[in-house]
């Protein structure tokens, strides 16, 4: 049994911590069934979703070398790296060289995924979605690991960290926001499926636009990143193609049927 780490709280507020008196603490729980069991990844599809969780650590890894070398031209308030000193250009060097490999290696962790991803039906299906590049829509199919075990829609939203808490104190209903429940991979995906839907699509912008014109910008975006992620759970859940409409309007603007998109995906 695997359990929660973040509901299991009887350990984590105990004053005195040590092995036997946590294991005694969970033998207890255990035998009175009281302990919140985490979903266990399947076998076959653990591979895939950490090795796109590493792609993600080298594309930080990645960028802070470039802003390094962005922070070296600003340091000197120069534009280009052979304008700096001979020391410099060789720390500049260094950054270039590390971030040169990381994209190497971005690019060979990519390329062991399409054959095993871009074949795949669910991946097909996600790919007409607004907003859904080929990375987000790899990062979606292997952190989700089967729609089934969202029993609801409102299931799935709540581990994506697309809608925000609620405190209840004295009958007055409080929304809270920065949760950390959830999968920060997949609020992260749909945060960025969100932004590239609003510049992709009039009808998205449309509502994004609407909705930031009485909410915040960020709540707007989660919004809209809140409608995708009914898209990807519809399509997902009833294995049928995206119908194109977005919030019951047919959209303006599809995507072709080009590589890595087939035009039919296998059932």
């Amino acid at each position: 049994m695997l359990a929660h780490a973040t509901r299991l709280k009887a350990i984590a507020a105990a004053k005195v911590k040590t092995d036997p008196v946590d294991a005694d603490t969970l033998a207890l729980l255990l035998r009175a069934d009281l302990i919140p069991v985490a979903p266990m990844i399947r076998r076959e599809q653990r591979g895939l979703r950490d090795l796109m969780r590493t792609r993600l650590r080298l594309v930080d890894k990645c960028v802070s070398a470039r802003n390094s070398i962005d922070r070296l031209l600003e340091q000197f308030n120069v534009a280009d790296v052979g304008q700096l000193d001979e020391l410099d250009q060789l720390q500049a060097s260094c950054h270039a060289a590390q971030s040169a490999l990381l994209t190497r290696q971005i690019t060979d962790l990519e390329r062991a995924l399409h054959p095993r991803l871009i074949p795949n039906a669910d991946v097909q299906r996600l790919r007409w979605i607004p907003g859904l590049g080929k990375v987000n829509t790899f990062t979606i199919y292997t952190e989700i690991d089967g729609i089934t075990r969202f029993p609801s829609a409102r299931q799935f939203f709540s581990s994506c960290r697309l809608v925000p808490g609620a405190d209840n104190p004295g009958g007055r209903t409080r929304h809270r926001s920065g949760s950390k429940a959830g999968n920060r991979y997949l609020k992260l995906a749909f945060s960025h499926a969100g932004i590239r839907a609003v510049q992709y699509s009039p009808e998205i912008r449309a509502f994004f636009k609407a909705k930031a014109r009485k909410k915040p910008i960020r709540v707007a975006r989660t919004l809209v990143g809140l409608e995708l992620a009914r898209l990807v759970y519809h399509v997902l859940a009833t294995q049928e193609p995206f119908n194109g409409q977005f919030k019951g309007r047919l959209l303006s603007r599809t995507k072709r049927g080009q590589w890595p998109r087939q035009a039919s995906p296998p059932a």
